[in-house]
């Protein structure tokens, strides 16, 4: 009997500033990875540019069993460590449906996505019905007057957009 290996999502902390370079071996390798990148719009004195910025500095998200996440770590001199669950005190699964909202937030969202992981307190559970990210579920937040759609991923924070409340239902 085949015994099933189960891979989970990890977050695996990166040697600052090579985020883009590890993804790049890890896509030759046929690793699945993620790397929260962004399009945004930098103005320097004399111009506007569009760049790709990486949402979560210093982090990627690659799906692995086990024995997979200790020999990227013995590999990969760029990954320095695993995102840490303080209650298991092992290395952190970050659950699917987590992975697919922030994902989905990402490619779809016309607003800037932040990243934050300072304590928030929960808010209502909100379904957004219209818009680019129709069908993304999270909490409603309101932050400096402003309302924001966010999605928690346990263990590490939280991606937040800004939303006007009419794009939004209750759960």
């Amino acid at each position: 009997m085949e015994e099933k290996i189960e891979r989970h999502w990890y977050a695996f902390y990166v040697r600052m500033h090579h985020e883009k370079k590890t993804a790049e071996k890890l896509e030759m390798l046929h690793v699945e990875h993620f790397l929260p990148i962004q399009e945004v719009v930098r103005q320097w004195s004399d111009r506007k540019k569009k760049i790709k910025q990486v949402v979560i500095p210093m982090l990627i998200f690659i799906c692995t069993d086990e024995k997979g996440r200790i020999e990227l770590l013995q590999n990969f001199p760029s990954l320095t460590g695993c995102l840490i669950d303080p209650a298991t005190r092992r290395p952190a699964i970050i659950r699917d449906k987590e992975m697919e909202q922030f994902k989905f937030m990402l490619d779809y969202s016309e607003e800037t996505v932040r990243f934050q992981n300072e304590p928030l307190a929960p808010g209502e559970q909100v379904e957004v019905i219209k818009g680019s990210l129709k069908g993304l579920q999270g909490e409603l937040v309101e932050i400096g007057g402003h309302s924001q759609v966010m999605i928690r991923i346990d263990h590490l924070g939280y991606a937040i957009v800004e939303m006007p409340v009419g794009y939004v239902k209750k759960v």
